[in-house]
């Protein structure tokens, strides 16, 4: 998986590619689809949701360019998969999932792995999650069709990055969001895709003739 799909994608973390490793993807699957834990495809979970294909798991993360002092959130907890990656790469996850069934099996997993350094709760984040700010980053595991609400903004630290997928299916695409100072924040487009919109995230208006 890491050299054949991730390492194409100018994922080149070493850090980052080693976790890859390390975690056993396969064991975070529903099991009657464990086949596919390694198919560049998404996974459904149940509910409506998706585990994200490995070469998406990787991009996003590899954007937040954790370091081992990090403290993270996590909007949208699903398998836990991703939370376990960042865990071995950040100092503390704050992992919030609306949809209890998925935070209590994500937990199972996580703890199956000896993941020590990742705190599970149940909860709506769709427009911020500012409990534990501020972050020194967070990603966002759903599209925000309208963008991330100024709350997840003002949950960074100085320095602190945001991960989000914005738009409208097809057309979405990864922003990273940095707050460079209390006052200033750059953005910048990082690629395209298409995925889920997050549960009770804001909808653009629609207009009926």
């Amino acid at each position: 998986m890491v050299a054949q799909q991730i390492r194409t994608c100018d994922v080149l973390d070493e850090r980052l590619l080693e976790r890859l490793r390390e975690v056993p993807r396969e064991d975070f699957v529903p099991k009657n689809l464990r086949a596919a834990a390694f198919a560049d495809t998404p996974i459904p979970i149940g509910r409506g949701q998706v585990m994200f294909a490995p070469m998406l798991d990787a991009r996003l993360v590899n954007a937040l360019a954790l370091t081992p002092d990090d403290r993270v959130l996590e909007v949208g907890t699903g398998t836990g998969y991703v939370t376990a990656v960042m865990a071995g790469l950040a100092r503390l996850i704050h992992s919030v999932e609306i949809i209890p069934e998925f935070k209590l099996r994500a937990a199972v997993s996580l703890a199956a792995q000896g993941v020590a350094n990742a705190v599970l709760e149940v909860g709506d984040a769709a427009r911020g999650f500012g409990r534990h700010a501020p972050y020194d980053a967070i990603l966002v595991s759903g599209a925000l069709p309208l963008g991330p609400d100024a709350h997840f903004r003002e949950s960074l630290a100085v320095g602190g990055r945001l991960v989000v997928i914005v738009g409208v299916s097809p057309a979405m695409e990864a922003r990273l969001i940095v707050r460079e100072d209390a006052d200033r924040f750059s953005e910048r487009s990082l690629f395209e895709t298409d995925v889920p919109v997050l549960i009770n995230a804001p909808q653009p208006k629609r207009f009926y003739f």
